[in-house]
């Protein structure tokens, strides 16, 4: 029986978004940093193309030379008439990881395509079985994301679609990611989406699933790129998209342990073994307690580096 522990250990510290109809794009991404890719059906093609863009992700999946990359495929949404062509096509690609399937509302959704998979791999059984990473940018999406969360082992990760949430939610910004100016607190530049990404960050850690954070499209603003990056880090996000290639190497980076940060966990992992062989369970270290929590968070920073193939300065 198909359960989580099937599935890989990923590092998506980067998501780059190519539209599939975009191929002169692909050889490309394949050699890029990025450790992660999703062709994309959807949002980047125009409905007219939607069908060709299928087309060009098949024969993409099939005959690019994708390396070690995570290939995702974002289908069109299970409301719409090229759904269900998108998801059987792409998922009979040997060479596909996830499914990454948005607008994603009630757990039921997740649970149709885990279902439809299933019912795939029957037919054309595979090496792995494919992951699922769902977007959510609906109101409704957000309200029910701890169910969301919880509803199919294929399910890896959640990605916070901040463009069409703040449709949604009518605040009528332009450039999505970015802080809307009029939103300050106590005279200060808040951020908006605090609590979209907090809740998604919460519900993705409750359930064993990667938060990702969404695109930010002003792409000519690094600084405001990295800015952001920064934030969905602070509140336990693994990766964020990368809607331009200029992207990728900040979020690379922002979503890396640093070099500190390893230093840090290996010598606690080493302090701490020599405390607990001397029966200890804590120490003071340059005026901080550091007790049986900190080699937890020790062993995390170290895995993390482990998959990212190191750290940053």
């Amino acid at each position: 029986m198909f359960n989580r522990a099937s599935l890989p250990s990923r590092i998506q510290r980067s998501e780059l978004a190519v539209p599939a109809t975009s191929q002169q794009f692909f050889e490309k991404a394949a050699k890029g940093p990025a450790d992660s890719i999703f062709l994309d059906l959807e949002d980047a093609v125009a409905p007219s193309r939607r069908e060709e863009g299928r087309a060009n992700a098949v024969e993409a999946l099939n005959s690019v030379d994708w390396g070690n990359k995570t290939m995702s495929v974002r289908v069109n949404d299970l409301t719409t008439p090229w759904a269900i062509s998108d998801i059987i096509s792409v998922a009979r690609c040997p060479r596909i990881d996830m499914i990454l399937l948005p607008k994603v509302k009630t757990a039921g959704d997740v649970i149709f395509l885990d279902r439809l998979l299933t019912g795939l791999e029957l037919e054309q059984p595979r090496a792995r079985p494919l992951g699922i990473e769902i977007l959510i940018e609906t109101a409704e999406g957000l309200a029910n994301v701890e169910a969301i969360a919880a509803s199919s082992p294929r399910l890896e990760g959640i990605i916070f679609g901040v463009g069409d949430y703040s449709i949604e939610l009518e605040n009528f910004d332009t450039v999505f990611g970015a802080p809307n100016p009029e939103y300050r607190v106590a005279g200060a530049q808040g951020d908006q989406w605090h609590f979209a990404l907090a809740r998604i960050a919460n519900a993705c850690r409750a359930y064993g699933l990667r938060p990702i954070d969404g695109p930010f499209t002003n792409y000519g603003d690094p600084e405001a790129y990295r800015d952001s990056a920064m934030r969905a880090r602070a509140l336990g996000f693994e990766g964020k998209w990368a809607i331009h290639p200029s992207q990728v190497t900040i979020a690379n980076e922002i979503f890396s342990p640093t070099v500190a940060q390893v230093a840090w966990a290996c010598n606690i992992a080493k302090l701490m073994k020599a405390e607990a062989a001397a029966g200890s369970g804590a120490i003071g270290l340059d005026g901080v307690l550091i007790d049986r929590a900190h080699v937890k968070l020790a062993d995390k920073i170290v895995a993390r580096a482990a998959l990212a193939g190191g750290e940053r300065k």
